[in-house]
C-alpha cells in the first residue's frame, strides 16, 4: 500500500520524535490498539517513517510524534485533574489514575464488561492492608469476582456470594484452573467452525440466505441482525461438545454483548435496536452502522480471551476459592465452609440505591443461555428508584446481609465496605449490623459509566464487630 501524502501539512523532521505504534503504547502504558485509535479519529496525525504527514501507510510504516502524543496526554491529565480537584480530596492516591490502562484490565479482569465492578488496584491496596496469606476474605456481593481474582493473585483464599446466576458462571470461569494448551485448542475450533458455517452460509457476505429461525426468543430476534443472530446460535449450540463449557458461554457472551444492534457508544444501557448508519459520538462524528456479523469480533476475542487466561494462570499463587450463588441475606454461609471455617474479614462493593439493574445489563445471556433470573432478589435495582421507599429498603437489607454472615467472621474480621454514600445510609446501616465504623477513606472517581463522565467520589468503610 503507497503512502498518500497530505499536502501542505507540516513534515516532522526530527526523525527521534518518530514513534512506532508499538512504541508509543509502552511510552504512555496503554496499547497498540489505543494509539490505533487516537490516530484514527483524528487525535494525532498520520506519519511516514520519513516523517512526511500521509492519509495511509503502509503496513508497519505508520508513525505517531512524540511530542504531539505527549501534548496529548498532558492534555488529557489537565481535564483528570480538573475534574477531581472539583472533589475536594486531598489524597489522590487511592484514585489510581497513574495506573496504566492494561494494568487496570489485567488477565481476567476484562474477561467480560461488567457494569459497577471497582478496578483491581483498589482491592490489592486493602487486600494487603488487612489481610495475609492463608487467610480468607468474603465478597457477599461478588459481581464478576474482582475481589476473588485479587486474593488468588495474593494466596488468600476467598468466598463469593451473588444472586445472579450469570455473575456466578463469570466468576466461575475467571478462577478456574486450566490447561491453558486444552483451552486454546477449543477456543479457536469453535471459533474457526463458526466462521466456516458463516461462510457457507452467506457466501455473498451480505446475508442473501440469510432467514431466520425459531429461537424461542423475541428480545435475540429483536437485538441480532439475522446473520449475527444465526451465527451466535451456532456458535452456542455447539457448545456442548466441548470441556469448558462455562468459559465458551463468557466467551459467546462477550462477543454478542459487542455484536447487538446497538449504537457503538452506548453498549452498556441501549434503549432501542439500532437498524441503520447513524452518526457515532464514541468515533467523533464518524457514520457507523449496526453489526451484522460477530466474526471479526469473535475472532479477536478468542484470542484476548486464551490470552487472558494463561496471563492469570501464572499470575495467581495457590489458594482456595469458593463462589456461591444465592442471597447474601439469607444464604446458609456456615453450610458452605469447613467445619473449622472463618472468615478473616470482607472486601466488597456493594450495589448502590437506584443504580443498576444486574441482571437486566446481560440480558442478552439470560435470553440466550436460558439461564433463570431473579430480579425481585436485587438489593437497590435501578427500577425501584431512588425513593425514600427504596432508600429505607436498601438500608435494611444491607444491615440483614451483613448481620447474616458475620457469625462466621473470626473476632477481629476487618469489613471493608467501598461505598458512594451521598445519601448517608451507610452509619446506620453499620450500626443495625451490629458494627462500628473505624476508619474511612475517600477516594475520587473518574468514569461511572461509558457516557457519563462526570466525577464522583467513594468512601472506603473499615468496620469492625461492636
Amino acid at each position: 500500500m503507497a503512502n498518500r501524502l497530505i499536502p501542505g501539512r507540516k513534515v516532522v523532521a526530527d526523525a527521534p520524535d518518530l514513534l512506532t505504534l508499538q512504541d508509543a503504547a509502552a511510552l504512555i502504558g496503554k496499547t497498540p490498539s489505543n494509539i490505533s485509535y487516537l490516530v484514527q479519529y483524528k487525535r494525532l496525525a498520520r506519519y511516514n517513517a520519513r516523517g512526511e504527514p500521509v492519509s495511509r501507510a503502509p503496513t508497519g510504516g505508520l508513525r505517531v510524534s512524540r511530542s504531539e502524543l505527549l501534548g496529548y496526554v498532558e492534555s488529557w491529565n489537565r481535564r483528570v485533574r480538573s475534574r477531581m480537584e472539583a472533589l475536594q480530596i486531598g489524597d489522590m492516591s487511592l484514585a489510581f489514575h497513574e495506573v496504566p490502562e492494561r494494568e487496570r484490565t489485567k488477565h481476567v479482569h476484562r474477561l467480560h464488561p461488567y457494569l459497577g465492578k471497582f478496578i483491581p488496584q483498589l482491592v490489592g491496596y486493602f487486600l494487603t492492608r488487612y489481610f495475609e496469606q492463608g487467610q480468607t476474605v468474603l465478597d457477599p456481593f461478588c459481581g464478576s469476582g474482582t475481589t476473588l481474582v485479587e486474593a488468588s493473585e495474593r494466596g488468600i483464599d476467598s468466598v463469593g456470594i451473588d444472586v445472579s446466576a450469570f455473575n456466578v458462571m463469570i466468576s466461575r470461569v475467571k478462577l478456574a484452573e486450566y490447561d491453558s494448551q486444552a483451552v486454546e485448542e477449543e477456543v479457536f475450533d469453535i471459533s474457526r467452525r463458526t466462521a466456516e458455517f458463516s461462510a457457507r452460509e452467506f457466501p455473498d457476505g451480505k446475508g442473501a440466505r440469510i432467514k431466520r429461525e425459531p429461537n424461542g426468543s423475541d428480545y435475540l430476534e429483536t437485538w441480532f441482525a439475522p446473520r449475527s443472530l444465526r451465527e451466535i446460535l451456532f456458535f452456542r449450540d455447539h457448545i456442548p461438545e466441548y470441556e469448558h463449557q462455562d468459559l465458551l458461554r463468557v466467551l459467546l457472551s462477550r462477543t454478542a454483548r459487542s455484536c447487538r444492534l446497538v449504537h457503538h457508544y452506548d453498549l452498556a444501557t441501549p434503549k432501542v435496536p439500532v437498524r441503520a448508519p447513524y452518526v457515532c459520538y464514541k468515533h467523533m462524528g464518524k457514520t457507523c452502522e449496526p453489526v451484522t456479523t460477530i466474526v471479526p469480533r469473535l475472532r479477536f476475542y478468542s484470542t484476548d480471551t486464551v490470552r487472558r487466561i494463561k496471563e492469570f494462570q501464572t499470575a495467581r499463587r495457590p489458594a482456595r476459592s469458593l463462589v456461591i450463588e444465592g442471597d447474601s441475606r439469607t444464604v446458609k454461609l456456615e453450610d458452605h465452609l469447613s467445619s473449622s471455617g472463618r472468615v478473616d474479614g470482607v472486601f466488597t462493593s456493594p450495589p448502590y440505591v437506584g443504580q443498576i439493574d444486574y441482571h437486566e445489563q446481560h440480558r442478552y445471556a439470560y435470553e440466550l443461555f436460558g439461564i433463570e433470573r431473579k430480579d425481585a432478589l436485587e438489593i437497590g435495582p435501578k427500577t425501584r428508584g431512588k425513593g425514600e421507599s427504596a432508600k429505607a429498603d436498601y438500608a435494611r437489607s444491607m444491615a440483614q446481609s451483613l448481620r447474616n454472615v458475620r457469625d462466621q467472621f473470626s473476632p477481629r474480621a476487618a469489613v471493608l465496605l467501598v461505598a458512594n454514600d451521598r445519601l448517608g445510609l451507610y452509619p446506620g446501616i453499620f450500626e443495625e449490623a451490629g458494627m462500628r465504623i473505624e476508619k474511612k477513606f475517600e477516594r475520587p472517581v473518574e468514569d461511572r459509566t461509558e457516557r457519563d463522565k462526570r466525577p464522583y467520589s467513594e468512601t472506603v468503610f473499615v468496620a469492625r464487630l461492636r
